[in-house]
């Protein structure tokens, strides 16, 4: 897990809590025990807690009931689904 979130645009828990609207423990709290069952994935790096805009985005939509697949990233989910029509079509579905 925490091999791709390196691999994903950084924010600090302070700037999400900044650009989200909501207390700093609202942020942590997404962290360490989550809502309905959804955790947010996070890392520390010197002292300080970060997670990813793309790990935001997965749990934003599982926290709103959206299957995500592991790893992927809402662009990825989107291209995937364009994918998938364009060959249901293709195939006269």
């Amino acid at each position: 897990m925490t091999a791709t979130l390196f691999t994903e645009l950084r924010i600090s828990l302070n700037q999400l809590a900044h650009e989200q609207g909501v207390s700093l423990s609202t942020c942590w709290r997404w962290c360490l025990r989550g809502i309905r069952g959804h955790v947010l994935e996070s890392f520390s790096l010197g002292g300080r807690k970060f997670t990813t805009r793309e790990a935001f985005a997965r749990w934003l939509a599982r926290t709103n009931g959206e299957r995500v697949v592991a790893g992927q990233t809402p662009r990825q989910r989107e291209r995937a689904i364009d994918a998938a029509e364009r060959r249901a079509e293709q195939l006269g579905v």
